[in-house]
């Protein structure tokens, strides 16, 4: 298997340094829902967890939440509750979201808030071995005392300066140091250190977390690409001071960022589609299709028009896996293996996804087409289940629809009515059908190209 290593910017072969395998993931601040942009970077790892595992790997695989952090100080205030409650409420939301999309649970779910004393002992390490410094109740990391600053997002550290900046009251020596612990705000949550009550910084929580969990050096490192600077490169940088031990991570994997409206799908830029609303709206088979019908490396546009084109396309997926296979008078005589090696060898080059879709729904069409001809199809049927599965498609037996089918004609004519009741400007009875049509499950999206609906 060869992986994309944006540390060297190459393909290379996967060699796991032990068993079992050790991945990291970054996960959520849990201050607002999760949007589909963090559902596709938790389904890309996902199915990258599973094809290890199918290969006969074990894996050891961790997943941070950041549950202390401005935004949720920020967004507690606001609210008028904790902390701590808006971080679990979230937290929960989260794991109910990659539950209904069939994302594999991680081996442990650390929380910033949980580690403290982990990360107190990470950050005296570096004192004491001089790569940070105390100041005004902070403590910051010297990243000139690290010569290979800037080898993850390949950049110099001139480079860099531009993007850096001194805060009010931050008492550092240079402008790059970044902060591993924050003193005390009036009001803010805080914990004991040597160096005073505070918090910790962003980024050495994942040290610490990977540091504990996996150990030194690890094998895998997943995130976006929006986290290689300074988030990953800060990482490194106190990882590898901390322990002595390089490389901290022996493979980064970077998936593309979701876009949404001609920008990168972000909470605080407000551009987002919530992954309940996604999965409510399309179902998590539609989702998964969405997002591994592209490479992991690429960016990728949300639309109700590309969802809806995914969810048919389950459809299909499922009304074959499920179809009656009957006695058949002979073996449909399919090459199986053709289809299993498509999707193997589209995984073994850098998690590419796309060429197994395409292999399921060409073994769909295969299917169909033998039972048409009255062929034996239950193993094509077995096979096909199991590659779904491989990327976490669930294929779960269609319900019984023949009704749906039935009314869809009736639902083109109330979406005709409706059309030419917006054209009339009668607003309100327009609106009507659009939410009594709602009320019986089925969705309306108002596109460029016309109306689009589909059940939920």
């Amino acid at each position: 298997m060869k992986i994309y290593n944006t540390l060297s910017a190459r393909l290379e072969e996967f060699v796991p340094a032990g068993d079992p395998v050790t991945v990291y993931v970054c996960g959520v601040t849990p201050y607002d829902e999760s949007h589909v942009g963090h559902a596709l970077s938790y389904i890309v790892f996902d199915v990258l967890r599973r094809y290890l595992e199918y290969k006969g790997y074990n894996v050891r695989h961790v997943q941070n939440f950041t549950d202390i952090d401005d935004k949720l100080i920020d967004r507690a205030n606001r609210l008028g509750t904790t902390v701590a409650e808006l971080a679990e409420r979230y937290i929960e939301r989260y794991l109910e979201d990659m539950r209904d999309l069939n994302v594999t649970p991680a081996t442990v779910y650390p929380r910033a808030t949980q580690e403290i004393d982990k990360i107190v002992e990470v950050i005296q390490a570096l004192i004491d071995k001089g790569y940070a410094y105390a100041g005004g109740g902070d403590v910051y990391f010297r990243v000139r005392r690290k010569p290979d600053y800037g080898k993850l997002s390949h950049r110099s550290l001139d480079s860099m300066i531009g993007e850096m900046r001194v805060e009010a009251g931050e008492a550092k020596e240079f402008t790059g140091d970044f902060a591993l612990w924050k003193g005390a705000k009036p009001g803010e949550p805080s914990w004991d250190s040597p160096w005073g009550p505070g918090r910790p910084g962003w980024h050495i929580e994942c040290t610490a977390m990977s540091v504990k969990y996996l150990g030194p050096s690890i094998d895998i490192h997943g995130g976006g690409n929006d986290l290689i600077f300074p988030h990953h490169e800060n990482e490194i940088a106190q990882s590898e001071a901390a322990t002595g031990v390089e490389p901290f991570v022996h493979y980064w994997m970077h998936n593309g960022w979701m876009q949404f409206a001609g920008e990168k799908m972000s909470k605080s830029l407000g551009n987002f589609v919530t992954i309940r609303d996604a999965l409510n709206s399309y179902g998590a088979d539609a989702l998964r299709l969405f997002v591994l019908s592209s490479h992991y490396r690429k960016p990728l546009t949300y639309s109700g028009e590309g969802m809806i084109a995914m969810q048919k396309g389950g459809e299909r997926l499922r009304a074959a896996a499920h179809v009656d296979s009957g006695a058949g008078v002979s073996p449909a005589g399919l090459d199986l293996e053709s289809y299993r090696r498509r999707m193997e060898e589209g995984l073994e080059d850098d998690l590419n996804t796309a060429p197994g879709v395409a292999a399921l729904f060409d073994l769909s069409h295969d299917i169909n087409r033998a039972h048409a001809e009255g062929l034996e199809i239950a193993e094509a049927q077995a096979l096909l289940r199991d590659l779904a599965a491989l990327l976490g498609l669930s294929l779960a037996a269609p319900e019984e629809r023949g009704s749906d089918l039935a009314a869809k004609p009736f639902v083109d004519l109330l979406v005709d009515v409706r059309r030419e009741l917006r054209a009339a400007k009668q607003f309100a009875l327009a609106d009507t059908v659009r939410d009594r049509l709602t009320e019986l499950g089925i969705v309306l999206e108002d596109t460029p190209q016309g109306t689009l609906w589909h059940g939920r």
